[in-house]
């Protein structure tokens, strides 16, 4: 009896073994290839996953208890590498980015809006249905191009910090246009006003509270801990502030848990433990769970649902999102002030989607708004922008240090 209530344990061991192994793997294969790490981790997903090699179904992958601890372990990757992203920059950058900030990610989500409304109609959706695609296709995963940036070491720069700044409001922006639309079209609110606005308000509320908390407080409770005699104490206080600023975002401020764990570094970044702090989490994160997070991308996805004409509706998704988004950066970025290069390798940093449109895609799944050819469609989406952008952002970068030398 003792053998087999350890089954479930010793099957979730051996999945995370195999899946650390093969993202180190891939990742380090792709690093000599010349590419960003991600790629090749993402590619041992899609060769685990049920695309490829899993057609077998392995038992490894294919017990659904196990698949959602998987993806909470990835969530949390997702968290901590965002946490690392806001922890490199200062708050004066950030600060100084926000006309171009503002503009490129206001405008990028709109158009991407519209167009991806328009080509949902092209492709016969209902209404409601186009409007939700529209909205699934508008946010950008800063946790991508962050991972990216801060490999080119170029994190820091003007176009690091107003692609981090836009990609925050971009992602605002995605998660209240779904929140409203959820209001609306499926809780059966259709016309009223006073869901939306309590939205709004609470928005609000969480982003004063968590800044004021955080400009004045954090800094010093982080000093304060490392004085203590605990044992790892102050990576310890980091991991719980990281965490509760995801959690307190998505229960009182109704937005995605990502923006406050990059607000928990943005202000973390003003304390004197910064080195310290960012040397702890980044082994714990690019150690165990940030590549948990991009093979779960990968083992997420099955290429084989998606249909011919989905095919179609894939292709017409990639042209939007990089239309869309290279227009809001070009203009976004010379109101900031950039070169056209820069805006163009703002605009590229822009299109890769990430956590926040698996999680608007699955919450449109579960309510009912889209069927899981969809799903499939939007999941490989997001794999090809994944695949395709990092090395696109590392050939930019790099004629532009060229070009400075």
């Amino acid at each position: 009896m003792g053998t087999f209530s350890m089954l479930p344990f010793l099957q979730f061991v051996i999945a995370i073994i195999i899946i650390i192994f093969a993202a180190k793997a891939a990742g380090y294969l792709s690093y000599k290839l010349g590419q960003p790490t991600v790629m090749g981790e993402v590619l041992a997903g899609l060769l685990l996953g049920p695309s490829l090699l899993n057609f077998l179904n392995w038992p490894v992958f294919t017990d659904t208890h196990l698949n959602v601890t998987i993806s909470h372990l990835a969530e949390v990757g997702v968290l901590l590498l965002v946490f690392l992203a806001g922890l490199e920059l200062y708050l004066p950058e950030l600060i100084k980015a926000g006309k171009g900030a503002v503009v490129t990610g206001s405008l990028g989500f709109a158009l991407t809006l519209g167009l991806g409304f328009v080509l949902a109609l092209f492709f016969a959706f209902e209404t409601k249905q186009a409007l939700f695609l529209g909205l699934m296709l508008a946010p950008t995963s800063i946790g991508i191009s962050a991972q990216t940036l801060i490999e080119l070491k170029v994190l820091r720069g003007k176009v690091g910090t107003t692609l981090l700044g836009a990609a925050a409001i971009d992602d605002i922006l995605g998660v209240l246009g779904v929140s409203i639309f959820l209001s609306f079209f499926v809780g059966g609110a259709i016309g009223e006003i006073t869901g939306v606005l309590m939205i709004l308000l609470m928005m609000t509320i969480y982003l004063i509270i968590a800044s004021a908390c955080g400009y004045w407080v954090l800094p010093k409770l982080a000093e304060i801990i490392e004085r203590m005699p605990i044992s790892q104490g102050l990576i310890a206080f980091t991991f719980i502030i990281v965490l509760f600023y995801s959690w307190s975002a998505g229960v009182f401020g109704h937005m995605a848990a990502i923006i406050g764990a990059f607000l928990a570094g943005l202000f973390l970044a003003r304390s004197s433990q910064k080195d310290k702090i960012e040397g702890g989490i980044a082994a714990i994160a690019y150690g165990i769970f940030v590549p948990i997070f991009f093979v779960n991308v990968g083992l997420s996805s099955n290429i084989r649902l998606i249909s011919s004409s989905g095919l179609w509706l894939l292709a017409g998704m990639l042209v939007v999102v990089i239309i869309s988004k290279l227009i809001g950066a070009g203009i976004g970025g010379r109101i900031g002030g950039m070169t056209n290069r820069e805006s163009l390798q703002l605009g590229f940093g822009m299109i890769p989607r990430g956590e926040v449109v698996l999680i608007i895609a699955t919450v449109g799944v579960l309510d009912g708004v889209i069927d899981a050819d969809i799903y499939a469609t939007v999941v490989v989406l997001v794999i090809l922008t994944i695949l395709l952008i990092p090395p696109i952002l590392r050939y930019l970068f790099s004629q532009s240090h060229e070009s400075t030398r």
